[in-house]
């Protein structure tokens, strides 16, 4: 019975790359709680489909190396719906499809933040 040489650089894995999967990652809170829930949810305020509307212009604006995530609560119920885009760190309230659109194509595509839009929020004040 021979032995096999088994070289030890062709077991390891690629080196990885520095380039991120996704040049920016947005999560917009879809978490639904009933409607008599004291605090409200984005989900009950047309979150989900206002995020699978992103989704959508996003793919027919042809963006590349985006991703939009349906989320779980972000704790600022009282604010939504909201959403996040990293590497920003940028938090919006959204309530329509033009919102959305104006996020879109002023954030992401055009680099300037939307002011009317912007969330800002005290981490002191998020309870979870």
């Amino acid at each position: 019975m021979s032995e096999e040489h088994v070289d030890p650089e062709a077991c390891r894995p690629p080196p990885a790359s520095d380039e991120p999967v996704y040049r920016i990652h947005v999560f917009c809170c879809t978490n639904a709680r009933p409607p008599t829930h004291w605090r409200g949810s984005c989900g009950g305020k047309g979150s989900r489909e206002l995020c699978d509307y992103m989704c959508r212009l996003a793919m027919a604006l042809g963006l590349g190396r985006i991703r939009i995530n349906h989320a779980g609560c972000m704790n600022v119920c009282s604010h939504g719906p909201v959403l996040v885009i990293y590497p920003e760190a940028a938090w919006y309230r959204f309530e329509n499809e033009n919102d959305v659109a104006e996020i879109l194509r002023s954030h992401i595509i055009g680099g300037r933040r939307v002011e009317r839009l912007v969330l800002s929020i005290d981490p002191d004040t998020i309870h979870g």
